[in-house]
């Protein structure tokens, strides 16, 4: 890949799913509700696209609680994408199998493998991922891996829009990714055994 392919072109990629005060109501299963994508250009060092995917929920139903989290509701989210509809735009419309990616951590990771694997979903991403929040604590030799907020704080940078929502979040992480890549500590993603196929 030359600096001109998918390689200069990063998916940041940020999930909200169902969710609960504490463990699930025996009868539900947590699934994603919303995508958030963020496309950065790390030759230009800019954030080019964001992107919103509302998932339908199939085998749970958004609590008070993840309302109140995160803003969604149950009639919201009812209007969205199936996960199946939804991880074949991803691949499709924004070249997850074939672009990098980025998360804040590596909970959207498994949730999708597990989504994936759940529902008989082709995985939608490629190999190539890297852990922002990995990258972030090995820049600024922290001992504790932060949340997001506390990142943003740390790097001096704003946190925009609202916190737990999907496309605000992936924004958001995206200027963090930008910010290591200009402090020439954003990591050259490296490839995963783990593919999520079922």
């Amino acid at each position: 890949m030359d600096s001109t392919g998918t390689e200069r072109l990063l998916n940041v990629v940020d999930v909200e799913a169902t969710c609960w005060p504490g463990s699930p109501p025996p009868d539900q299963t947590s699934e994603i509700i919303e995508i958030g994508m963020t496309v950065v250009d790390l030759a230009a060092r800019e954030r080019v696209a964001r992107h919103r995917m509302l998932v339908r929920p199939a085998r749970s139903r958004v609590s008070a609680f993840c309302t109140e989290l995160t803003g969604l509701t149950q009639h919201e989210v009812e209007q969205g994408l199936s996960f199946t509809e939804a991880c074949r735009l991803l691949a499709a419309g924004h070249d997850a199998g074939i672009r990098p990616w980025a998360s804040w951590g590596d909970y959207d990771r498994h949730q999708f493998t597990r989504q994936c694997r759940a529902t008989g979903t082709p995985y939608p991403f490629g190999r190539f991922h890297t852990n922002a929040k990995a990258a972030f604590t090995e820049a600024h030799g922290l001992r504790k891996r932060p949340g997001m907020a506390q990142a943003l704080r740390l790097a001096g940078l704003p946190l925009e829009g609202r916190h737990h929502r999907g496309e605000d979040d992936a924004w958001n992480i995206a200027a963090l990714v930008l910010r290591l890549a200009a402090d020439g500590t954003w990591p050259h993603p490296s490839p995963r055994r783990e593919t999520g196929h079922p």
